[in-house]
């Protein structure tokens, strides 16, 4: 190579040079990968034993805790779309590990329970993932589990607030 289409070369920068953004190091990709290995590891243990998915299992677990709610407070509650919550709803309704009752103020919406089978597989799989997220946990230094419960939180919020404005096309600053 003469000096000249050296000096061409350099004047055209390689495909990485011109990319900004590096997928591997892109933030909400690392976040991304990370909640779909954890999600992935963690549903093998309920799709194995029960058959029951993911958006199920969250269905399942949301009234372990609280009890009886609607199914779109379900939805809220764990960032799920309706349409997924209703299927997952319609699912365990099927498997009869979930029962509806009429709300007589909306009758547009039902409240949601847990019936005797799915209190019962809500109290076999809990504590199996606690234990899970406890090992997940250990890979993080204690002394730093504090900062990263602050780091999702934050992230989280941040998250909240960018999405409406990213919806409608506006600057997410």
């Amino acid at each position: 190579m003469n000096d000249e289409s050296a000096q061409r070369a350099r004047a055209y920068p390689t495909p990485a040079e011109r990319v900004p953004l590096k997928l591997e190091e892109f933030l909400p990709y690392r976040l991304n990968v990370c909640a779909s290995l954890v999600s992935a590891a963690l549903s093998r243990i309920y799709a194995e034993r029960h058959k029951i998915g993911v958006p199920e299992w969250r269905v399942l677990v949301t009234l372990g805790q609280f009890g009886m709610m609607t199914a779109k407070a379900i939805g809220f509650h764990s960032h799920m779309h309706k349409t997924k919550v209703s299927r997952a709803v319609a699912l365990l309704e099927r498997r009869k590990l979930v029962t509806r009752r009429p709300n007589r103020a909306d009758l547009r919406e039902a409240f949601l329970s847990l019936t005797p089978p799915g209190r019962e597989i809500y109290g076999e799989l809990a504590p199996i993932a606690i234990d899970f997220a406890r090992q997940l946990l250990e890979t993080v230094d204690a002394g730093d589990r504090a900062a990263l419960d602050r780091a999702l939180k934050k992230l989280t919020e941040r998250s909240a607030q960018l999405a409406p404005d990213i919806a409608k096309g506006g600057d997410p600053r």
